[in-house]
């Protein structure tokens, strides 16, 4: 059976051109849904009494949840996938490198044409890293609480 998963992932990896590695083994089969630094900061922008929804498109976009009433959307953007300043890798090395470098500059290019796409659209775009709920969820939630009172236009930093 595992002999036979390893071919099947041979043959995968040989039509898109990604070679399997086994440094980027842990990669496969993460989830991109209720992460738990997703749910960590959902419980607690919900025990500050903001109601949020999930699953909900804005445009052809679809944050992590966003909150209506506010017309905040809110986005936790891994460290690795969307190469945190403080966590992300600087370069890559193996067979897939450029690859690497490739997708991450497109989930880069993404990320900011979505900003500016809900900003566009009167939403308010908020970008919480993956390390800061794990740092301190409390303090990523009062950026959300912020964020929501804040009106459109306002420049807000953290």
């Amino acid at each position: 059976m595992a002999r036979a998963l390893r071919r099947a992932e041979a043959a995968q990896a040989a039509r898109s051109g990604w070679e399997p590695t086994a440094a980027g083994a842990h990669l496969r089969g993460r989830p991109t849904r209720n992460t738990q630094p997703e749910v960590a900061l959902r419980k607690a922008v919900h025990s500050l009494g903001l109601r949020f929804r999930l699953n909900r498109r804005v445009g052809r976009y679809k944050p992590d949840f966003v909150l209506p009433r506010h017309h905040l959307a809110v986005f936790v953007d891994g460290c690795f996938w969307h190469n945190c300043p403080k966590h992300g890798p600087r370069e890559f090395r193996g067979p897939n490198a450029s690859r690497w470098q490739s997708k991450k500059d497109a989930n880069r290019a993404r990320d900011l044409a979505a900003n500016t796409a809900l900003a566009q659209a009167g939403w308010k775009v908020l970008r919480i890293w993956e390390c800061e709920t794990r740092a301190d969820v409390d303090a990523a939630a009062m950026k959300v609480l912020i964020a929501a009172h804040t009106e459109i236009g306002d420049a807000v930093s953290f």
